[in-house]
């Protein structure tokens, strides 16, 4: 399970360096492949691909002609390509997330349980600042029992 924040950076060529503690969770379950992706263009998703597989057959007992699924596809798609990791950590974000997402230099790798998220800090810190956790959230989410 990935948990918490592990700031790092997007170098120069696009490739993004898995932070110690991600990639050490990843040697031990997953191995070197990926998909990367989003489904908003504002923060690039990274999957292990065993972890993607699992929405893959989800997503393939959804009628085909569901607009739903037509959405998700085209938008996960568009941003998202299959990625290895190098020797040295490291993995290349898709060129069109990394335009889209703002997520070159410094950023914010956050543990999503089984897959990474990857954006921008100022703007993920702008979001969260505009979007706080409210009362409602708070009820919705002790409904849960959280």
């Amino acid at each position: 399970m990935f948990r918490g924040n592990h700031p790092t950076r997007v170098d120069e060529k696009g490739r993004l360096k898995l932070p110690a503690e991600f990639k050490r969770r990843i040697d031990e379950q997953y191995g070197a492949q990926f998909y990367i992706t989003s489904k908003d263009g504002k923060v690039a998703e990274v999957y292990p691909l065993q972890e993607w597989e699992k929405i893959e057959q989800k997503l393939a007992a959804i009628p085909s002609m569901n607009p739903a699924r037509k959405k998700f596809l085209d938008r996960v798609n568009y941003y998202g390509q299959v990625a290895e990791m190098d020797a040295q950590g490291r993995v290349l974000l898709p060129q069109i997330l990394r335009e889209s997402a703002k997520v070159t230099g410094d950023v914010v790798v956050f543990g999503m349980q089984t897959y990474l998220e990857v954006a921008n800090r100022e703007s993920f810190q702008q979001n969260m600042e505009q979007n706080p956790l409210t009362a409602e959230d708070e009820q919705a989410l002790a409904d849960f029992g959280l």
